[in-house]
């Protein structure tokens, strides 16, 4: 009933910032003092791809299971782990090429299952922290940087439409499965570390939602799932100081394929699809629309007294903008319900 991460979209790097990069005149040494507030260092340049590319990352996980059932009452408190490795596919006329990053991202979040107007609902929180390594050239000369902070909270409400009324345990246990429909709203609120006089920040200084309608089916013991959302941002007005950011909705799509062992014990096949997404700067669009793709697996084992964990890992099937990388990940999560 509930989803770990949830995260927001940036792009690459874009022409108007490509623009930028060359007019600073940017020397191997990185920037002086006295122009710290109108050059970037070469570093500064590096950890701007890559902090774009691994958010991009993020936006485009694969999510089985959003939209199973669970007893009115249920609590789930979860700690996630999740280590992302790659290349990050950039402009070639670029002075930056062999660009490869390492993130280690953390987690934790708290979840409830509730009666809404007789439906089955739920409402989730996640807090997010990353730490990453980042290393490429820059006008030739190898560059290594490293950030670590707090990113941007996350807020899901779900409700189950269809095949989802609420439940106590006793009728949870003599259910029947069956189809179940239902929606979603995230939301990512702008709480994460951000500085407008920085270029880099962990926090996007912008809010998202994502409205999402997902359909899970049962057949004996195998399941099929297809989740369709949009993202929808408001603009970031103080980039880089004052300019101006904005991005188009960015769609997604999630199928899945699995098979139930036994409560709690599952494991599911994951595709999904990303496009849209373009960005602009001072109304200045970047034609830096987004069409990637990705495939996964996912595995959920139970563990003892209320205890489960979850493996999952993923790689980039297709990337036109952002960071082709790989993911896995791993969280654990403690279950309890009201008296």
């Amino acid at each position: 009933m509930h989803k770990e991460l949830v995260r927001n979209v940036i792009p690459l790097i874009s022409p108007w910032e490509t623009q930028r990069i060359r007019s600073t005149g940017l020397a191997l040494t990185g920037r002086c003092e006295r122009h710290r507030h109108q050059h970037w260092s070469v570093k500064s340049c590096l950890v701007f791809v890559l902090l774009h590319c691994w958010v991009v990352a993020d936006a485009q996980e694969l999510e089985a299971r959003a939209y199973s059932a669970a007893p009115t009452g249920t609590n789930f408190l979860l700690a996630n782990y999740a280590r992302q490795t790659g290349q990050a596919l950039t402009d070639p006329s670029l002075p930056i090429s062999d660009i490869r990053a390492r993130f280690n991202l953390f987690g934790i979040g708290y979840a409830r299952v509730f009666d809404f107007v007789g439906r089955s609902a739920s409402i989730g929180l996640f807090v997010p922290f990353a730490d990453g390594d980042v290393a490429g050239k820059v006008f030739d000369a190898p560059n290594q940087v490293h950030r670590a902070g707090l990113g941007d909270i996350r807020l899901r409400l779900a409700v189950d439409l269809v095949g989802g009324p609420a439940m106590t345990r006793e009728e949870f246990a003599q259910r029947t499965p069956g189809t179940i429909v239902g929606a979603s709203l995230q939301v990512i609120a702008p709480t994460g570390q951000y500085d407008p006089a920085r270029l880099i920040n962990l926090g996007t200084n912008r809010w998202a939602i994502k409205p999402e309608i997902g359909v899970s089916h049962p057949i004996g013991n195998w399941f099929v799932e297809v989740d369709a959302g949009v993202w929808f941002y408001s603009d970031n007005d103080a980039f880089l100081r004052s300019h101006r950011r904005s991005q188009a909705p960015l769609a997604a799509l999630q199928l899945h394929g699995g098979y139930d062992f036994r409560p709690g014990l599952w494991i599911a096949a994951d595709l999904g699809y990303f496009f849209g997404g373009e960005t602009a700067v001072d109304s200045s669009t970047n034609g830096d629309r987004q069409q990637n793709s990705r495939y996964g697996v996912t595995l959920s084992l139970p563990l003892a007294g209320g205890w489960s964990a979850k493996l999952a890992a993923s790689k980039g099937l297709s990337t036109r903008f952002g960071g082709a990388y790989k993911a896995v990940s791993l969280t654990i999560q403690y279950r309890w319900f009201d008296h």
